[in-house]
């Protein structure tokens, strides 16, 4: 089987190629490095059976031999990208996603895309699901990710139906582990390197919005059985587990051995209050639900930045 990941430098796209090259894959990778990190790329070429091809898939680009699975991983996701990568974002969820679907289409592969919970804005249904449809500000700064992610659902599902194609829907819930970018911008990586440092850990409003982490490694099991399944409209991916911002960074400090305070600042413009997926979909589906209790994910996700800074990564 062969497969080919957009996005494979970034933290989700690295561990999923890792992830299909121990299930016996051959993964052809695919990023133009604007927000992915090179010593992704560095570690998975150490196995034979992955390649890389640098290329801006929002460009067009040609792909040689037969492919199995088209997994499309491409976009900045984190808010600091939002505003310096605003054209980026929104050329990739719109020529980049058809450039993929048109790949998967010609080798005749199963299409998998990497929609997120953004598609619901900041939500009015607690929790979130599927057959929500959202709550978003289509001019704010968040809206090139946000309306860039419902635009690549909608092309998605246009193309599943013009072309019966076998194509697939993820919706991605906040996702933390090894190997998160350190400049990542979001509120573990920003904690965590806080709490490291001994600074004061940025909370955003009072501390009170929510949100539900998911180990990456359950993740990628859920991605995996959804592209191996039948089902092609959206399944939210997530961790159930509601917390509120203030506890996390409590956690934080606690785990990181810190002495660091908390710091409070104002609540960024369409910043979502709260966020916690729905995930009975995936449960009757595809049998799935995260394994990794909070706790665990963190103390790895810490010895991870820890290592960083020793130069034991």
């Amino acid at each position: 089987m062969r497969a080919i990941v957009s996005g494979s430098a970034g933290f989700i796209g690295y561990h999923l190629c890792r992830r299909l090259l121990d299930d016996g894959f051959k993964v052809v990778g695919l990023d133009s490095f604007i927000s992915g990190q090179r010593a992704n790329i560095d570690e998975l070429s150490r196995d034979a059976r992955f390649s890389f091809v640098e290329t801006d898939i929002a460009r067009p680009f040609e792909v040689s031999g037969p492919l199995d699975h088209v997994y499309d991983f491409a976009c900045p996701a984190s808010p600091i990208d939002f505003e310096p990568h605003a054209l980026e974002i929104m050329a990739v969820c719109s020529n980049g996603v058809r450039n993929m679907l048109e790949l998967a289409l010609a080798k005749q592969a199963r299409f998998l895309h990497a929609s997120t919970s953004e598609c619901y804005g900041d939500p009015l249904v607690h929790p979130q699901n599927e057959d929500y449809w959202g709550h978003v500000n289509p001019i704010g700064p968040r809206a090139p990710y946000d309306e860039g992610k419902r635009f690549a659902e909608a092309m998605t599902m246009a193309y599943h139906r013009r072309h019966q194609m076998p194509t697939r829907l993820v919706r991605i819930f906040n996702t933390y582990g090894p190997r998160m970018r350190p400049s990542d911008g979001r509120a573990l990586p920003n904690m965590i390197n806080q709490a490291l440092e001994g600074s004061p850990l940025t909370v955003y409003g009072d501390g009170s919005q929510t949100r539900s982490f998911c180990y990456v490694s359950d993740l990628i099991d859920g991605v995996i059985r959804l592209m191996n399944g039948a089902y092609a409209l959206p399944v939210n991916i997530g961790n159930p587990l509601e917390q509120a911002i203030i506890d996390v960074a409590r956690k934080v400090i606690e785990f990181c051995g810190s002495r660091s305070s908390i710091e409070f600042r104002p609540l960024p413009a369409d910043d979502p209050r709260m966020r916690q997926p729905d995930i009975a979909r995936a449960r009757q589906l595809l049998s799935w639900e995260p394994k990794t209790p909070f706790d665990v994910g963190l103390r790895a996700t810490i010895d991870y930045f820890r290592s960083l800074r020793t130069g034991s990564a």
